[in-house]
């Protein structure tokens, strides 16, 4: 027989959705800066030679002008304001994590509750202001050694780092606001709606080529077929869990007895989410770049870890799917599921593993579940991500078709719909609490006017 909540969830609809205000308000609130971030992505930098700036860029949209765009929505390939993207908040973000879940001062702040989260935002955003300031100085100065720009000198440098450093922190501004005042996390939507923009353009481009003779019709049907099982095939991954069974004992409150639970644990089969895959990218694709947008004038150093280490090179796909699957592990066990604070909050509620004993034991069988599931849950992200490296290297299709992108929209989409049924649930839940305050009232007020006075003697 199906829960009550089971039955709630059942009987959302769009009706449910018209009368729930709140949610109404956060969605349009959640548009509205989203659009606000569209349009920020057509603001160019001062000083940019346009007419250049787009040959280049056509010429590198297939290959790593095109990666670098990804995650930015075009707006590098427009050098937008926003050209940096939200990837130095990012990067910030995993860097103060991951210290925060080793370095003894963050971790007692991780322990101080909510003061312990504004001071480690704090410093997140320490971080950010100083990544972007760098990436935007090295891509300054690339811009320029490239001929990109139609003023060079100091004056622009100075100009374009702050208006790209401005742009990454107003863009970590509205993803805060949208996830405090919107619907679903906000940083997560702003990469989401910058990869669904372009896709469009990539997928055109994409038909071009096949009426232009470049691509045969078979490889087209072959793509499309391929990028439909990839999205069932990440969807499947996304919502697999390994539940581990929980017992409660039985306890005694006053003069009664209760008898003991059970529950479950659930683990995903990839608790680490879309992290790694970005956080791989992301480092691999530092030294390209810096040398992106320079024409090819980079030191023998440079060019020798480009000739190795370039997209699609065979050094790149070892070292990507090696990123991948250490920062699967590292982040999971120390950030995303932490098997001695499960045992220790299992140990408080008086919850065990049937056979195991509690504490310590227990923490050493969650390891061992948790490796046996991260083997399978690397392997994974490690396949979709190499995706389109493989496919762009042998059929020549744009990047979008697969891989880190196709992660990213499927994570924040099902998280997003999730919290809009959380949501909807809440808000039938109160009015369930509305009506049966209501009745209680109006069968107090019956009772009274049935109630007769006492009998006179």
């Amino acid at each position: 027989m199906a829960s009550a909540a089971e039955q709630m969830a059942a009987n959302l609809n769009w009706g449910t959705l018209g009368k729930a205000t709140e949610l109404r308000q956060r969605i349009f609130f959640t548009i509205g800066l989203l659009i606000i971030y569209r349009l920020g992505t057509y603001i160019p930098v001062p000083g940019i030679d346009a007419g250049a700036l787009r040959d280049f860029m056509e010429q590198a949209a297939s290959g790593i002008g095109g990666i670098l765009s990804m995650f930015t929505g075009g707006a590098l390939g427009r050098m937008g304001v926003f050209a940096l993207g939200i990837m130095p908040y990012i990067s910030a973000s995993i860097i103060v994590q991951l210290l925060a879940s080793m370095w003894e001062p963050l971790k007692q702040l991780k322990k101080e509750g909510e003061q312990g989260r504004k001071k480690i935002n704090q410093y997140t955003r320490y971080g950010t202001v100083l990544l972007a300031t760098g990436q935007a100085f090295a891509l300054a100065n690339s811009l320029q050694a490239g001929d990109l720009v139609a003023n060079p000198g100091m004056f622009f440098v100075a100009s374009a780092v702050v208006t790209l450093v401005g742009g990454t922190m107003f863009l970590m501004w509205l993803g805060e606001q949208i996830t405090a005042r919107g619907i679903g996390n906000g940083i997560s939507l702003i990469i989401f709606v910058g990869i669904v923009a372009e896709l469009p353009a990539a997928f055109a481009q994409f038909l071009s080529q096949g009426r232009a003779g470049a691509i045969s019709p078979a490889v087209i049907i072959g793509v499309i077929a391929m990028v439909i099982a990839v999205f069932a095939f990440v969807v499947f991954m996304e919502r697999a869990l390994r539940k581990i069974h929980i017992q409660y004992p039985r306890r005694q409150v006053g003069m009664k007895m209760y008898d003991g639970g059970s529950s479950h644990l659930p683990i995903k089969v990839n608790p680490a989410g879309v992290i790694p895959a970005i956080f791989a990218s992301a480092l691999l694709l530092l030294p390209t770049t810096l040398s992106t947008f320079s024409s090819g004038d980079s030191g023998p150093v440079m060019s020798t870890i480009l000739a190795y280490f370039g997209p699609g090179q065979p050094l790149y796909l070892l070292f990507f799917t090696a990123m991948i699957v250490f920062f699967t592990f590292f982040y999971t066990r120390e950030v995303a599921f932490k098997s001695d604070e499960v045992a220790d909050n299992l140990k408080s509620q008086n919850g065990f593993v049937p056979g195991i004993r509690p504490g310590k034991k227990t923490a050493e069988y969650l390891d061992y579940v948790v490796i046996r599931i991260l083997v399978v849950g690397s392997g994974y992200l490690a396949l979709v991500a190499l995706l389109p490296e493989i496919a762009r290297s042998q059929l020549a299709i744009p990047f979008y078709f697969g891989g880190t992108s196709i992660l990213i929209i499927v994570s924040v989409t099902m998280d997003t719909i999730t919290q809009v049924q959380s949501h909807l649930l809440a808000h039938q839940y109160e009015g369930l609490i509305e009506k049966s305050q209501l009745r209680g009232k109006r069968g107090g007020s019956a009772a009274k006017k049935g109630r007769k006075g006492p009998a006179r003697r």
